[in-house]
């Protein structure tokens, strides 16, 4: 067709867009989107789909590049763009990651978990045979477009649920987030992370608590971006976690997972002496605060042991353990004895 391969060859070909936008996301801005891209004369497609753990899964990237190969795009210079929340990223990379070898893709995260954590970092994924981002890949975004008026449509549980990643981040390298969290999360919560110019003595905490929860995140993931080194502190929160969000699905989100991950295991670092009484108290005192739990019925003796058995087979023998040992420092450790695990559950279960 002449007229194609004269588009094809020539600089005047219109500039054009594929995006995946999750459902939701899709009916609070789709109209703003596509006003935006109109305005801007920019030939788009956007495919709106449920971007849920449940519809997390090689179907949907598998649905989303056909629909990318109807479309028709320049492999180099025509981007992918994700938006939505951290299952949307993570599925729209692994499709960017396989169509053509390697499309550029870029992340738009909606949720204040995937602002901070999913919009981070190479990896994507999904999962498979019921098992948490089984399959996968590294493969970073060409860019991470951060904007935090997407988190102020989000309900309350949705901010609670990113907040359990940026505590993460507080409990195993940074104090001073520690301290942000106790002091203004119930602020950060009423607000949505938005950010006022009447909040004065409160600084812009919201603007605070994302950028160094993202730099410490950065800090520990650049150096480590395809994971070659399985020593990873912001795997705490994620030894049990994978397990028992799996189990329960849909009955807890992702952070809170993590928190209740989190909580068992700072039993488990005050069983070995690493934290006071106080420190601990003050952890957990500090995730109630943020409106996250602490514990879940589902989380049993066996679940645990299972959970970390399979941290055993993927950690090339050993748990690799993150603790905190005390607030704002962390270690790994190989070496939490069975009966110290179980001591740490006993005093768990008990409070």
């Amino acid at each position: 067709d002449p007229q194609q391969l004269e588009l094809a060859t020539s600089s005047k070909r219109k500039l054009r867009r594929f995006i995946v936008m999750d459902a939701v996301v899709d009916e609070l801005y789709g109209p703003k989107v596509r006003r935006y891209f109109e305005a801007n004369n920019v030939q788009y497609k956007i495919l709106a789909l449920p971007t849920t753990e449940e519809t997390k899964s090689m179907d949907l990237v598998l649905s989303i590049l056909q629909e990318v190969q109807a479309f028709g795009i320049d492999r180099r210079t025509e981007p992918i763009i994700a938006i939505g929340g951290g299952v949307c990223l993570d599925i729209v990379g692994l499709a960017a990651s396989l169509y053509r070898r390697r499309t550029p893709y870029i992340r738009v995260p909606t949720t204040l978990l995937s602002y901070v954590d999913a919009s981070v970092g190479a990896k994507n994924g999904v999962n498979f045979l019921q098992c948490k981002n089984k399959l996968g890949g590294y493969t970073p975004p060409v860019a991470s477009f951060l904007d935090r008026s997407f988190i102020q449509s989000i309900p309350r549980r949705h901010i609670s649920n990113g907040l359990g990643e940026i505590l993460k981040m507080a409990l195993m390298k940074h104090k001073g987030l520690f301290d942000l969290l106790k002091s203004h999360g119930k602020y950060l919560l009423d607000t949505k992370f938005q950010s006022y110019s009447d909040s004065t003595g409160r600084g812009d905490a919201a603007l605070q608590t994302t950028r160094i929860a993202i730099e410490t995140m950065l800090e520990e993931l650049a150096p480590n971006l395809w994971e070659d080194d399985l020593d990873r502190l912001v795997d705490f929160g994620h030894l049990i976690s994978p397990e028992l969000e799996m189990r329960v699905l849909p009955a807890l989100m992702h952070g809170e997972a993590v928190t209740i991950d989190m909580a068992f295991m700072t039993y488990v670092a005050y069983a070995r002496g690493l934290l006071s009484c106080g420190e601990k108290e003050q952890i957990i005192q500090c995730m109630r605060a943020l409106e996250l739990p602490v514990w879940h019925g589902a989380c049993s003796w066996r679940l645990i042991q299972r959970a970390l058995l399979e941290r055993l087979k993927h950690g090339g023998g050993r748990p690799r353990m993150p603790l905190p040992t005390g607030l704002g420092v962390a270690e790994i450790f190989n070496d939490t004895s069975e009966e110290t695990l179980q001591e740490a559950y006993q005093l768990w279960v008990g409070d």
